[in-house]
């Protein structure tokens, strides 16, 4: 057997009894859900136990205790157990596998979209957040003569509450880059992701992460999150999902800043409704892959993944034709056979909201290819391409976080115009595209769209950032655009002391009476 299927074989027998992790303990309640096969679910993986805010309460307790020797460890000694377990991760070794399989089983990845996940960007991004954290530290002030000036970049006062989404195992970013800094977390994974969050803090105390530092809890986020975001020592959130809860947080934090003993430091990566729009002088070909690429990889449940895209009509119909080509050799099934391209969305509910939206498409004869559903043995919605006539329509307004994307046909003469539409139809402003040959019209898209994307792509879709390549994040509607695994991220989980010291005492520059 090979190793990749020993892993998949490991994953699916092991009966996996996910628990809380609360200062090094494993905490199992007794209120427990299935872990499952999205695209078989009636195959389960094992049960996670789901905390209560007492439990909260006691994750709480344990990151302050954890808080008051960690953050004042040497910066190379925090970094050495990240450190290892990127190599673990890299090396070949066990949890390479067993991170890939459980992502392949647990979020309906394909083995490429895994390992270049929960290996791959995991280990870049703890690698990057060593080295960005290294040049932080060495930015310091002038001291001119006579004076020795200094920064001390400290951890935050109080816990780090880190809520991370389902689609990216590498989302456990969220927790490891601010202890990463000094500062101890309560992490609360996603529910649909609670076996590889489980699994990734298993490989980093392995490597050697003292217990207490990072502390989880499961369960909904409605139900444990007040607990967290209404404690006085709060300092800072770490947060990816949607814009809703995002601003739900946003919300309970503004509402309870008289109780706080600092300000919290609030970063947020949220929805997005991104976008593709293409000159006149674009290229078909390459456009095609972009949207198609773009919009159904992993499901279209990426944030970045674009779901509404503006065409001149002159271009449509050989687009329209190639996108069909295209979107109907994708093959939808069992991610963890080699010829899959598309797995099944991450649950029910997902699932649900989908196929009504489809139905909704079919009943207004906008459906191009797919536009159908199938929750038989796996949550599966087929790789679907809609056109609508109104711009302003949901489809192209309205986040749906599915393998469906929506196509406006514009006049060529409407560039200008529909350049305008691209930046005012959404509140989003997360990740864009502009498709052209026309150097003059590439500069004006980048110049009208400015702020309707975090990540601005050319010729090319706008998806697949890469770490240290393409800082990631968004603003308006889609977040605070901090740049996950760049310095910009790191500085919002510090707390930097500025030190004087002359070396010299002043002398009073009066004579004594």
């Amino acid at each position: 057997m090979t190793e990749p299927a020993a892993a998949l074989a490991e994953v699916r027998a092991a009966d996996y009894d996910v628990p809380n992790l609360i200062g090094g303990r494993e905490v199992r309640t007794g209120r427990t859900l299935p872990v499952v096969t999205p695209h078989e679910h009636a195959v389960g993986l094992g049960q996670v136990h789901y905390a209560s805010v007492e439990h909260v309460a006691e994750a709480v307790a344990a990151a302050t205790d954890t808080s008051r020797w960690w953050g004042r460890l040497g910066r190379e000694e925090r970094a050495a157990p990240f450190l290892r377990a990127a190599d673990m991760l890299e090396s070949g070794g066990p949890w390479r596998e067993r991170l890939t399989a459980a992502a392949m089983l647990e979020l309906s990845k394909t083995r490429e979209q895994a390992e270049g996940d929960a290996v791959a960007e995991t280990a870049e991004l703890i690698r990057a957040n060593v080295e960005n954290m290294r040049a932080m530290y060495d930015v310091q002030p002038f001291s001119p003569k006579g004076v020795r000036n200094h920064v001390d970049y400290r951890p935050l006062e109080g816990f780090v509450l880190a809520v991370s989404p389902f689609n990216f195992v590498s989302t456990n970013n969220l927790a490891f880059a601010p202890a990463l800094l000094g500062n101890t977390v309560v992490w609360k994974p996603a529910e649909s992701a609670a076996l590889t969050a489980h699994l990734s803090l298993q490989l980093l105390r392995e490597a050697g992460l003292p217990d207490g530092v990072v502390n989880v809890v499961h369960g909904s986020g409605a139900e444990l999150g007040p607990a967290a975001l209404t404690h006085r020592d709060l300092a800072g959130v770490h947060f990816t999902g949607s814009t809703a809860t995002f601003r739900q947080i946003l919300r309970t934090v503004g509402e309870s800043v008289d109780g706080y003993r600092n300000y919290p430091r609030v970063v947020g990566e949220t929805g997005g409704k991104d976008f593709i729009i293409a000159h006149p002088s674009a290229d078909v070909d390459p456009l095609a892959v972009a949207c198609v690429h773009g919009a159904f990889d992993y499901q279209g449940q990426k944030c970045s993944a674009p779901s509404r895209l503006y065409i001149p009509r002159s271009l449509w119909p050989a687009l329209k034709e190639r996108l069909v080509e295209l979107t109907r050799r994708l093959v939808v099934g069992d991610p963890t056979l080699p010829r899959t391209h598309i797995g099944a969305v991450i649950n029910a509910r997902q699932h649900a909201k989908h196929a009504e939206a489809l139905a909704r498409a079919r009943a207004q004869n906008l459906v191009v290819v797919g536009g159908t559903t199938d929750d038989s043995v796996g949550w599966f919605v087929d790789p679907t391409l809609i056109e609508v006539g109104d711009p302003h329509s949901p489809f192209m307004t309205e986040e749906l976080f599915a393998p469906v994307t929506a196509a406006h046909v514009y006049e060529d003469a409407d560039w200008e115009k529909t350049l305008r539409l691209v930046d005012e139809s959404t509140a989003y402003g997360l990740t864009g595209a502009v498709f052209a040959d026309d150097e003059e019209a590439i500069a004006q898209a980048a110049d009208v769209l400015k702020y309707t994307a975090g990540n601005f792509h050319i010729n090319d879709r706008p998806t697949g950032a890469v770490v240290g390549q393409q800082p990631f994040g968004g603003s308006r509607a889609s977040g605070t655009n901090d740049k996950v695994g760049t310095v910009w991220n790191l500085i919002r989980f510090t707390s930097p002391l500025t030190v004087k010291r002359p070396e010299r005492p002043e002398r009073a520059p009066w004579p004594a009476a």
